[in-house]
């Protein structure tokens, strides 16, 4: 079973790679894991993907791409892998599926979690980050007991720099322009699959969870 995820930022799809991950005991493959996977072991690929970073630029599609090939080509990566985050851009998704059809190989999913922009916008304004444990909270959603207080560890919370409201307009501006391709070109190869991403953790979970479930169940996966 080979998936990928795909979404506007904030629509959850880190969340839920995780816990499929440890559903199906799949490999979650994250393009910023692999980068800095590759930076730590100073391995060729991670030293030229470092000199981009460096600078603050984006890494080439042509090395993103052979840096997720190659870690697709490890042994724990042969019958199953979840994609997150990528293929980013068409330009991405056209030259690894190339790249899979030239070695006969195939995407078995891809699932795209619907969420509005003002939504999308409500998550990421209204979240707020503990200063000491790093645990995660939000205003409306999961308000801790306390105002602005930790409720694991006391610490006083706070509002990441990213998760200001033009922040996050920057970025949903980003997806649709560069992202919002991909569901067009998975849809017309029959392998989109959309789920409302709006609804609890618990209950997307649920969605996908079934969907996985059945589809290995028919392919004898």
């Amino acid at each position: 079973m080979k998936v990928i995820l795909i979404g506007p930022p904030g629509a959850g799809k880190g969340t839920q790679a995780k816990l499929l991950s440890e559903k199906f005991n799949i490999p979650h493959i994250s393009t910023g894991d692999i980068f800095r996977k590759n930076i730590r072991e100073n391995t060729s690929l991670g030293i030229e993907a470092k000199s981009y970073m460096d600078k603050g630029m984006l890494v080439p599609d042509e090395l993103t791409l052979r840096i997720v090939y190659d870690r697709l080509k490890e042994k724990d990566c042969e019958k199953c892998y979840l994609l997150d985050g990528f293929p980013r851009t068409l330009k991405q998704a056209e030259a690894f599926q190339k790249l899979l059809e030239t070695n006969n190989r195939t995407i078995d999913k891809v699932i795209l979690l619907e969420v509005p922009k003002e939504v999308i916008i409500e998550r990421g304004t209204g979240r707020r980050i503990c200063l000491g444990c790093g645990a995660s909270y939000h205003i409306k959603l999961n308000p801790p007991h306390t105002k602005n207080i930790c409720d694991h560890c006391g610490s006083e919370l706070m509002q990441r720099e990213d998760d200001t409201e033009a922040t996050i307009n920057n970025r949903l501006d980003l997806y649709e322009k560069e992202t919002m391709p991909l569901i067009s070109f998975y849809r017309d190869k029959n392998l989109l699959k959309a789920i409302d991403g709006t609804v609890t953790i618990d209950m997307v979970f649920k969605v996908v969870n079934n969907l996985l479930a059945n589809y290995k169940s028919k392919k004898g996966a």
